[in-house]
């Protein structure tokens, strides 16, 4: 059972009383990374195939999707999903692929694929294991950036099992030492001249260098600041933070330098054989003086998971830039897929983090449960930007028994929702009217579309009504039949205009029914709608 810091009498009366502050880091901006800018296209094993995959499979799909002209339809991306792994690490702990089903290995694979015309994709887990108990990338990120990268993969969906959170603790800080990296002069700073905010209080104790050290600063609610860091020149540095011993329990911190997140410093379970220990962090500082702030941002398991997302996010941004200054060829951009499921809004900060999010648990082809992913999803439009989209899971289009119309309407409804367009079917046997649904050039127009805004459901009831602005200056409207029998609905263009998120030019007549029944009488859009179904219609 994990135990709280040792503190001060005075910050848990303030707790009480006042509630927790909150004593934030560098606010963090939008991830770009190099990748895609709009809504990935592409195929996933996992759906159909799951554990059953090997390099001929792949090889065959993507054969498949040259012959039906999804390449060409903008589906560039061939997913490898869990399972392409061996559990074996190599002698230099890099991952492999399954040593029999991938016997020519991932990078030889990815070489046919790029051959093809394609990007190829690859999946891991924010965890110690897959969801399938395999290797995974927590506590391992820059390594497998760096394999991901050297193999030439241009996309990496990382899951969130065997996930282990950071803690919300934070150690007792009695003082930091700066010394140039390779050796020199080391300066200590002690906790009696930093500046303290929020619950940070010091600590009389007669155990440590100073006489003092600093507690409260758990879970956001306090920060130590040493003002004056003053080194010759500009370059790396040892920070070296030295900690009283105190709980048998995991703790953390983040460094800022400057106002900057520099580094961050994770502090296993200790016991006691010594009062004191030490951790160390690698930063750069200026020339002259220099600002260090500690501080523990965990306050909640969203903040935990944001951080470690953003680790592997900068792992892969990093590692595909040193493998373009390694070989001297144009960098490789990773697209990162966050696939954390919803649970801790990733919506709220996947955006730092990423360049898709996924918004909920796993898709199934059952109409109810796409009804019900559609139903979350569609109520974060304000989230969606170039780059960064929310992402309700795969396509299930072609599989289990879904009739045309309810085909049609997820695939429009993802469209709408600029929603990465990612088939899960199995591309050798695709159906005509599938491969008629999915590769509607006017719905891909919608998704692709480079303003990038995501739809917004602007009526709500037996019938939703979405409209989605583009970068053309018209509009998009998808009519959804959320029912049974026949529906008929209709909408005056007037509303998107009126609508501040959509805010619609002055409507100039212009009509294009994309798919299904409508009708434009005066300013208004009329739409027949079969049960379960969509219409969709653009207009100017």
């Amino acid at each position: 059972m994990q135990k709280r810091n040792k503190t001060c009498p005075f910050c848990y009366l303030r707790k009480m009383f006042l509630g927790k502050p909150e004593v934030g880091g560098e606010q963090f901006p939008p991830y770009e990374g190099g990748g895609r800018r709009t809504p990935l296209m592409g195929w996933s094993s996992w759906n159909t195939f799951r554990n059953t995959i090997d390099e001929k499979l792949i090889l065959d799909t993507a054969a498949a999707m040259k012959e039906t002209g999804l390449l060409d339809a903008g589906y560039e991306y061939v997913n490898l999903d869990d399972n392409w792994h061996s559990n074996l690490r190599d002698e230099e702990g890099r991952q492999q692929g399954d040593l029999v089903r991938f016997a020519n290995g991932i990078p030889h694979l990815v070489g046919k694929l790029n051959e093809m015309g394609f990007k190829a994709g690859l999946y891991s887990s924010n965890g110690t294991l897959t969801c399938e108990d395999l290797p995974a990338g927590l506590g391992r990120e820059r390594t497998d950036a760096r394999t991901y990268a050297q193999w030439g993969a241009e996309y990496l969906k990382y899951d969130f099992c065997h996930n282990i959170p950071l803690s919300g603790y934070a150690p007792l800080v009695y003082s930091v030492d700066v010394t140039p990296l390779g050796g020199g002069k080391t300066t200590e700073y002690q906790v009696s001249n930093a500046r303290l905010e929020g619950l940070a209080r010091r600590m009389k104790c007669s155990k440590v260098a100073g006489g003092q050290y600093v507690s409260g600063l758990d879970e956001g609610a306090g920060r130590i600041t040493f003002d004056n860091v003053v080194v010759p020149e500009k370059g790396k540095y040892v920070l070296t933070v030295n900690i009283f011993k105190y709980g048998r329990y995991e703790k953390y911190l983040a460094v800022d330098v400057n106002g900057r997140y520099a580094a961050e410093i994770e502090f296993p379970s200790q016991k006691k054989y010594n009062v004191t220990a030490r951790f160390q962090a690698v930063v750069e500082l200026n020339a002259g003086a220099n600002s260090i702030s500690l501080y523990n941002p965990v306050k909640d398991k969203k903040a935990s998971a944001a951080i470690l997302y953003r680790r592997m996010a900068y792992a892969l941004e990093n590692a595909a830039e040193g493998q373009a200054a390694k070989t001297g060829q144009p960098v490789k951009p990773i697209t990162f897929s966050i696939c954390e499921w919803g649970f801790r809004k990733p919506w709220l900060w996947g955006a730092t983090a990423g360049n898709m999010w996924r918004t909920t648990p796993d898709i199934r082809p059952w109409w109810p449960w796409i009804k019900t992913i559609y139903a979350r999803n569609v109520k974060l439009y304000k989230y969606a930007s170039e780059g960064h989209f929310n992402d309700p899971d795969m396509l299930e289009v072609g599989n289990g028994k879904l009739s045309y119309d309810r085909n049609m309407a997820h695939f429009a409804l993802w469209c709408m929702m600029c929603a990465p367009l990612v088939l899960g079917n199995d591309i050798r046997k695709i159906s005509k009217p599938v491969l008629e649904i999915v590769t509607n050039r006017d719905l891909i127009a919608i998704n692709q579309d480079a303003l990038c805004k995501q739809a917004k459901r602007i009526k709500r009831g037996a019938v939703d009504v979405l409209a989605k602005p583009l970068a053309d200056g018209k509009t998009a409207v998808c009519f959804f039949n959320k029912t049974i029998l026949k529906q008929k609905s209709a909408l005056d263009v007037e509303k998107l205009r009126k609508d501040d998120y959509v805010a619609a030019p002055a409507f100039k007549g212009e009509f294009k029914v994309v798919t299904g029944q409508a009708t434009l009488e005066g300013n208004k859009i009329k739409a027949s709608l079969a049960p379960d179904g969509v219409t969709v219609v653009i207009i100017g």
